[in-house]
Protein backbone atom coordinates (compact mmCIF):
# COMPACT_ATOMS: atom_id res chain seq x y z
CA UNK A 1 0.00 0.00 0.00
CA UNK A 2 1.63 3.23 -1.11
CA UNK A 3 1.19 6.62 0.51
CA UNK A 4 0.27 8.24 -2.83
CA UNK A 5 -2.92 6.21 -2.76
CA UNK A 6 -4.22 8.58 -0.07
CA UNK A 7 -2.88 11.91 -1.26
CA UNK A 8 -4.98 15.08 -1.44
CA UNK A 9 -5.30 14.84 -5.21
CA UNK A 10 -6.75 11.31 -5.17
CA UNK A 11 -9.21 11.73 -2.28
CA UNK A 12 -12.47 13.26 -3.54
CA UNK A 13 -15.43 15.17 -2.15
CA UNK A 14 -18.82 15.04 -3.86
CA UNK A 15 -21.15 18.00 -3.41
CA UNK A 16 -24.80 17.61 -4.37
CA UNK A 17 -26.79 20.82 -4.40
CA UNK A 18 -30.42 21.07 -5.33
CA UNK A 19 -33.48 23.26 -5.57
CA UNK A 20 -36.55 21.04 -5.57
CA UNK A 21 -40.17 22.20 -5.66
CA UNK A 22 -42.03 21.84 -2.35
CA UNK A 23 -45.39 23.49 -3.03
CA UNK A 24 -47.51 20.34 -2.91
CA UNK A 25 -47.53 17.45 -0.47
CA UNK A 26 -46.28 15.11 -3.23
CA UNK A 27 -43.40 17.48 -4.11
CA UNK A 28 -42.39 17.73 -0.43
CA UNK A 29 -42.45 13.94 -0.23
CA UNK A 30 -40.25 13.60 -3.34
CA UNK A 31 -37.77 16.20 -2.00
CA UNK A 32 -37.66 14.47 1.38
CA UNK A 33 -37.10 11.08 -0.27
CA UNK A 34 -34.20 12.47 -2.33
CA UNK A 35 -32.54 13.92 0.82
CA UNK A 36 -33.05 10.62 2.65
CA UNK A 37 -31.45 8.69 -0.23
CA UNK A 38 -28.42 11.00 -0.05
CA UNK A 39 -28.12 10.45 3.70
CA UNK A 40 -28.53 6.68 3.30
CA UNK A 41 -25.66 6.79 0.78
CA UNK A 42 -23.34 8.47 3.30
CA UNK A 43 -23.84 12.14 2.42
CA UNK A 44 -23.96 14.75 5.18
CA UNK A 45 -25.87 17.99 5.13
CA UNK A 46 -23.56 20.98 4.60
CA UNK A 47 -26.44 23.44 4.17
CA UNK A 48 -30.14 22.69 3.77
CA UNK A 49 -29.91 22.02 0.02
CA UNK A 50 -26.22 21.08 -0.14
CA UNK A 51 -24.99 17.64 0.83
CA UNK A 52 -21.43 16.37 0.72
CA UNK A 53 -19.64 13.06 0.88
CA UNK A 54 -16.00 12.12 1.30
CA UNK A 55 -14.65 9.40 -1.01
CA UNK A 56 -11.21 7.76 -0.85
CA UNK A 57 -10.83 7.71 -4.65
CA UNK A 58 -12.33 8.92 -7.93
CA UNK A 59 -13.54 5.39 -8.63
CA UNK A 60 -15.45 5.33 -5.34
CA UNK A 61 -16.86 8.81 -6.05
CA UNK A 62 -18.10 7.60 -9.44
CA UNK A 63 -20.13 4.87 -7.71
CA UNK A 64 -21.89 7.42 -5.48
CA UNK A 65 -22.40 9.89 -8.34
CA UNK A 66 -24.01 7.14 -10.42
CA UNK A 67 -26.27 6.19 -7.49
CA UNK A 68 -27.28 9.84 -7.00
CA UNK A 69 -28.11 10.20 -10.70
CA UNK A 70 -30.29 7.08 -10.48
CA UNK A 71 -32.29 8.74 -7.67
CA UNK A 72 -32.80 12.14 -9.34
CA UNK A 73 -36.31 13.54 -8.89
CA UNK A 74 -38.37 14.27 -11.99
CA UNK A 75 -38.69 17.99 -11.11
CA UNK A 76 -36.29 20.63 -9.85
CA UNK A 77 -32.61 21.36 -10.29
CA UNK A 78 -29.77 19.17 -9.03
CA UNK A 79 -26.04 19.82 -9.40
CA UNK A 80 -23.28 17.31 -8.69
CA UNK A 81 -19.73 18.55 -8.26
CA UNK A 82 -16.69 16.39 -7.54
CA UNK A 83 -13.53 18.08 -6.23
CA UNK A 84 -10.24 16.83 -4.86
CA UNK A 85 -9.50 16.96 -1.16
CA UNK A 86 -6.87 19.60 -1.98
CA UNK A 87 -9.48 21.81 -3.68
CA UNK A 88 -12.01 21.23 -0.90
CA UNK A 89 -9.40 22.21 1.67
CA UNK A 90 -9.00 25.61 0.00
CA UNK A 91 -12.62 26.55 0.69
CA UNK A 92 -13.09 29.48 3.03
CA UNK A 93 -16.06 28.97 5.31
CA UNK A 94 -17.74 31.66 7.38
CA UNK A 95 -20.52 31.64 9.94
CA UNK A 96 -21.92 35.10 10.66
CA UNK A 97 -18.73 36.72 9.29
CA UNK A 98 -16.57 34.60 11.61
CA UNK A 99 -14.28 32.16 9.84
CA UNK A 100 -14.94 28.55 10.83
CA UNK A 101 -13.27 25.22 10.22
CA UNK A 102 -14.14 22.94 7.33
CA UNK A 103 -15.81 19.63 8.21
CA UNK A 104 -13.37 16.98 9.40
CA UNK A 105 -12.44 14.25 6.98
CA UNK A 106 -14.19 11.08 8.14
CA UNK A 107 -12.06 8.22 9.31
CA UNK A 108 -11.79 5.51 6.67
CA UNK A 109 -11.36 1.88 7.53
CA UNK A 110 -9.63 -0.21 4.91
CA UNK A 111 -9.50 -3.94 5.37
CA UNK A 112 -7.11 -4.79 2.54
Amino acid sequence: MSFSRYNAYRIMWILVFFDLPTETKKQRSVASKFRKQLIDDGFNMFQFSIYLRHCPSRENADVHIKRTKKNLPSEGKVGILCVTDKQFGQMELFFAKKETQLPDMPQQLELF
